[in-house]
């Protein structure tokens, strides 16, 4: 299984958040910090907005921020509010099945359990405990804040 750019885009920004809650991110600066398309974030951070996990203010003095805290943003939850489809395979969705062995095989049935396994490893996990050692920290924000510098000077 992979995870799609925009569940990978959303980690990072709800990261980049509960890193800096004090400070105003908008979206061009994240997508400069983390050298991604300014359009793609946004369609990140609208995602994250409609699903209740990021705030947005508008205007001059706006920015992102997250409208819970850090401890209670599940990140199962974040996944399955960013993939478009978890279907690993054609027979998960059997409306558009076209399998022929699907009424025999057990395929499905053992990618079902891996997937339920999966999350359940996310299910145990708060975007709190991706940022909750400072070093890890202070590592992440100095290497957003070079590679900000990095692309400045280029």
């Amino acid at each position: 299984m992979r995870l799609t750019r925009h569940t990978d885009y959303a980690l990072r920004l709800l990261m980049l958040l509960a890193m800096e809650p004090e400070a105003k991110h908008t979206i061009g600066e994240a997508a400069r910090r983390y050298h991604i398309s300014r359009n793609h974030m946004m369609k990140v951070a609208q995602t994250l907005v409609q699903a209740g996990f990021v705030g947005g203010l508008r205007g001059r003095r706006g920015g992102l921020r997250l409208e819970r805290q850090a401890e209670a943003i599940n990140l199962g939850a974040v996944v399955r509010a960013t993939e478009e489809s978890l279907d690993l395979v054609e027979c998960f969705d059997r409306a558009t099945n076209t399998c022929v062995v699907a009424p025999a095989c057990r395929l499905r049935g053992a990618l079902q359990d891996a997937l339920k396994a999966f999350f359940d490893v996310l299910d145990a996990y708060s975007l709190a405990d991706l940022i909750n050692s400072p070093i890890s920290v202070r590592r992440m924000r100095r290497l957003l804040t070079d590679s900000e510098g990095l692309e400045s000077r280029t």
